[in-house]
């Protein structure tokens, strides 16, 4: 790679980096891609591929309804409260 394609490649992602900086960005671009090129001649052949990072099939806990907080609790950390109800600002005319 070079600087040539490295300002194309800013220009595509909408990156901004100084001309001083340009160099030391090109050179570990360069060693990203060299790794990735060792990555691809690593012989893969037999090896099934990864669809999914764990066996587990829907684990979610029962959906039922309870009460954490109490109306107090929840009323402590608001920056503006009106007796029981949270005080927002006006959004209708």
């Amino acid at each position: 790679m070079n600087t040539e394609t490295l300002r194309g490649l800013a220009h595509l992602a909408r990156l901004e980096f100084d001309p001083a900086h340009e160099a030391q960005m090109l050179t570990d671009l360069n060693k990203i891609l060299a790794w990735v090129d060792q990555l691809a001649q690593v012989d893969t052949e037999g090896v099934a591929p990864l669809v999914h990072l764990s066996h587990e099939i829907n684990v979610l806990r029962d959906d039922e309804a309870r009460n954490t907080v109490s109306h107090q609790e929840g009323l402590l950390n608001a920056p503006r409260k009106d007796s029981d109800y949270f005080r927002v600002p006006k959004v209708l005319d």
